[in-house]
């Protein structure tokens, strides 16, 4: 018979290696968080390309490997590739003490893994547009003292004062209120899609200078409701994405020769919050 604790820490030690992270307790959050208890009953839909494949049965074992889940098929939400989060949370680093804000936090499972890496003192605010969703991950993060729920729209109006903002839903740019929420020293990662063809994730810190911008990897979430109207194809690719080194608001500063794309009221840079230019 398979050992589930076995599974699930060898897991964790796969995530832990994959995101190259120096804190042990990624690899330990992701020990202790139970997945299987964020997706609903087994058998499972696994998303493999452009195919689905379910589960054999609803044994655990079968969720705990680097696989999408499905959780509103129709509308194309999953729980996402734990790879991919395993290295955004690495990369953002959450510390005990600081507060966090979910965009698209699904049923709740990225969600707790954030509460557990804060935890004691720090706190989590989840929102999830999809009321079900809402509904599911309330009930789902019930233990989670240190987290609160929010059926409602990010997009609209400001969100709370943030160490790290954790986006999951695709957009054409981070609203100005989100970088607005970012303290000192505070960061965000979101999937970023200026163009159809385009998917990369960012991460953005705030510094006493700007908001410095990195975009690390390649990246496809379903849209952000409200925020993903995308530049037109023909003028926009990813290698000029990729040059982005700090993000400005409109109404701080105009846009300039550095500028790489102007959406809405934030344009993107290729000069670094430091005055130096890509290459």
């Amino acid at each position: 018979m398979t050992d589930l604790a076995d599974v699930r820490r060898f897991y964790a030690r796969l995530m832990a290696a994959n995101a190259g992270s120096a804190d042990p307790r990624l690899e330990a959050a992701f020990a202790a968080v139970s997945r299987e208890a964020f997706l609903g009953p087994g058998p499972w839909t696994v998303v493999a390309g452009n195919g689905k494949v379910e589960t054999p049965s609803a044994d655990p074992v079968h969720v705990y490997q680097n696989v999408l889940v499905a959780l509103d098929a129709d509308k194309g939400i999953n729980n996402g590739e734990p790879f991919l989060h395993a290295m955004w949370i690495g990369k953002v680093a959450p510390k005990p003490g600081e507060t966090v804000t979910h965009v698209g936090a699904g049923t709740g499972y990225y969600t707790a893994l954030l509460a557990q890496l804060v935890s004691p003192d720090g706190a989590v605010a989840a929102f999830e547009l999809e009321s079900s969703l809402a509904d599911r991950a309330r009930k789902n993060l019930e233990a989670y003292g240190n987290v609160t729920v929010i059926h409602g729209d990010a997009v609209i109006g400001s969100l709370p004062p943030s160490d790290i903002i954790y986006v999951n839903a695709g957009v054409a740019a981070p609203p100005a209120e989100w970088l607005k929420a970012l303290k000192p020293g505070a960061r965000m990662v979101f999937p970023w899609r200026p163009a159809e063809r385009v998917g990369l994730a960012v991460m953005v810190t705030r510094t006493e200078q700007g908001f410095a911008c990195d975009p690390f990897m390649r990246s496809w979430f379903i849209p952000c409701i409200g925020a993903s109207a995308a530049i037109p194809a023909a003028k926009f690719n990813r290698d000029k994405a990729a040059r982005s080194r700090s993000i400005c608001l409109t109404a701080d500063k105009a846009p300039d020769r550095t500028a790489i794309a102007v959406i809405g009221d934030v344009w993107f840079s290729s000069q670094d919050v430091g005055g130096r230019r890509s290459q």
